[in-house]
């Protein structure tokens, strides 16, 4: 068993790589998809659900977590990952992004950010020190440093004094962070969409030094056509040889823009909240289970996916489920979705070490395009 953290690329095809991190909790393929698992648990799934549709790894949140249960009596329970049943490596977030986008009366300082809880409106104060005494507690194997990502669009100025704020955070994250052989600690490049703010903030990052980096403030509303436009340039300013994170994305096709620009891993509550809300993921584009077309089709939702909803049940029952609101229709139909989504991960990998990514990729669109089936 590796005792440390590592990185290494198996492949290129243009800018899209495939690879593996080492952790001493296990291996992770990249590209990754990383499910989301706020307060210790995947909506709607079994850990052990959640590694069979092909995930590596999974995400916890740091905000949720320190508010409830909290970040000590996990730890006094044996950490995150014997606590929800995961033995396999775990990313958390700095919770910083929640802070800014969750907490009520927040208040902004050079030392951090005091705000009051959402669940019970008690105080605290998150500053990147706490960020990484908290992750410490958790047990993370991968650690997000502590940052401010200022919604867009904002103005240039707001944008550059949040990203060099988030600089000096992210020194403190790495004094904080200290020696922890086996876990690493990711910068976060920040800079919104301008070109030379990101280079500064990539800049800062490499002077300190981290085992990986992440390209945050994207997804906040933005758009796909402005965020690839980021993606077109802002990865090359990290360093070749470390994993490079997009946060908080995406939708399928964003995760196949993302990795063909150069992103190694990803993670989005997307396929989980779509599969309680009825909106399914498959190859030949979304699909709406409310909708009544599917009311009496005997056919399942893709004829091609070996998913438990897939393999096991029909649209009529699929569609039944969710209007009567039976639990079984969130834990399906999310279950399809990040089946679905490994599957694309997988693909990805594939055709990347074979060379053929850009002939992959031009079929997955086209699939997609092709909508879904006819109804009966």
């Amino acid at each position: 068993m590796t005792q440390q953290f590592s990185f290494k690329l198996k492949a290129t095809d243009g800018k899209a790589r495939t690879g593996v991190i080492s952790t001493p909790r296990g291996e992770v393929r990249t590209p990754a998809f990383m499910p989301v698992g706020t307060a210790a648990t995947v909506k709607a799934m079994m850990p052990e659900s959640v590694r069979a549709t092909g995930a590596d790894i999974l995400l916890g949140n740091t905000y949720h977590l320190m508010l409830r249960p909290t970040a000590e009596r996990i730890d006094r329970l044996g950490g995150l990952h014997k606590f929800m049943n995961w033995d396999r490596p775990i990313l958390t977030d700095s919770g910083g992004f929640q802070v800014m986008s969750l907490a009520g009366l927040r208040k902004l300082t050079e030392k951090g950010v005091t705000f009051k809880s959402h669940i019970d409106g008690s105080k605290h104060e998150l500053t990147p020190e706490r960020s990484m005494e908290i992750q410490r507690l958790l047990g993370s194997d991968i650690v997000m440093c502590f940052d401010e990502c200022p919604a867009l669009p904002a103005n240039r100025d707001r944008i550059a004094e949040s990203m060099r704020l988030s600089m000096r955070w992210a020194e403190r994250s790495r004094d904080a962070f200290g020696d922890r052989p086996g876990h690493a600690l990711f910068g976060i490049m920040q800079g919104g969409l301008e070109r030379d703010l990101r280079e500064e903030s990539a800049e800062a990052l490499k002077k300190i030094g981290f085992e990986g980096y992440a390209v945050g403030g994207l997804a906040v509303g933005e758009g796909q056509e402005a965020m690839f436009d980021c993606l077109d340039y802002a990865p090359d300013f990290l360093p070749m040889d470390k994993p490079r994170y997009l946060m908080g994305v995406g939708k399928p096709d964003d995760i196949v823009g993302a990795v063909a620009r150069g992103i190694d891993m990803m993670d989005c509550v997307l396929p989980s909240r779509s599969g309680r809300t009825g909106q399914v993921f498959t190859r030949y584009g979304v699909v709406n289970i409310k909708n009544a077309r599917h009311a009496d089709d005997p056919r399942p939702l893709d004829e091609n996916c070996s998913c438990p909803a897939c393999s096991n049940y029909s649209r009529a029952y699929l569609h039944h489920v969710f209007r009567a609101n039976e639990m079984i229709s969130g834990m399906l139909l999310t279950w399809h979705n990040l089946h679905f989504f490994q599957e694309i991960m997988q693909g990805m990998r594939d055709a990347i070490a074979e060379g053929s990514f850009e002939a992959w990729q031009a079929a997955f669109h086209a699939q997609r395009a092709q909508g879904d089936i006819e109804p009966l």
